[in-house]
């Protein structure tokens, strides 16, 4: 028997965003009682919430989100936890020395995400703040070991933005970062991730749904 936990942040109308993004709008289109059903208009960043991030978000000549490999959004995954049973503080760098007691973990075409419990400040004023940053050279360790994805439960890889990001979604790596995760606490070492994002054409990104597909308790 299997069960499904699921990863995501909910989306609601007026929510915050990235600093500089577009915040979340939901609003009636048609409506059951006037048109005979009800559509909705969302307007929203295509890296909202939930989401993740192509190699096309900072090379403009980088991969778009439709035209990655769909086996990078599914398949066995890793669980790196930086805090276990607590969460780290604001400001903290994730170094290399957070990461290499966990290299079995990095193997070429690996998918791994990592915890830091940020994702406890959804909704807060803070989440988007001084969150728990890969440094440049951590990022480099990750992308040099050629793996297919990395998630976290941090709004951005690193306060250190374009370079790590340049890092992780440049051409010798291409590595789809999903950003924004939770639940990371209830997921077991090794289960299977499920993180596919819409289908949009020549797009940077875009929110999912991610879901670990995680054995049932005896």
């Amino acid at each position: 028997m299997k069960r499904l936990l699921d990863l995501t942040h909910p989306l609601r109308h007026g929510q915050a965003a990235y600093p500089g993004d577009p915040s979340l709008e939901i609003t009636a289109h048609l409506t059951v009682p006037k048109d005979g059903c009800q559509v909705s208009r969302v307007v929203f960043s295509s890296h909202h919430g939930t989401h993740l991030d192509a190699p096309r978000h900072f090379r403009e000549k980088g991969t778009p989100v439709d035209q990655l490999p769909l086996d990078r959004f599914y398949g066995p995954a890793r669980l790196v936890d930086l805090a276990p049973h607590s969460a780290l503080p604001p400001d903290r760098w994730l170094t290399v020395a957070d990461f290499a007691p966990h290299a079995d973990c990095f193997q070429p075409g690996a998918r791994v995400v990592y915890r830091t419990g940020w994702s406890s400040r959804y909704g807060q004023p803070d989440y988007y703040g001084p969150c728990p940053s890969l440094t440049a050279e951590a990022a480099q360790w990750i992308a040099d070991r050629r793996i297919h994805l990395l998630g976290m439960d941090t709004p951005t890889p690193s306060q250190d933005t374009v370079r790590c990001h340049e890092i992780l979604l440049g051409a010798d790596a291409e590595i789809v970062i999903v950003e924004g995760l939770t639940n990371l606490e209830h997921l077991p070492a090794e289960f299977i991730l499920m993180a596919f994002p819409l289908r949009l054409e020549g797009l940077d990104g875009s929110p999912i749904r991610a879901v670990a597909l995680l054995d049932a308790p005896p």
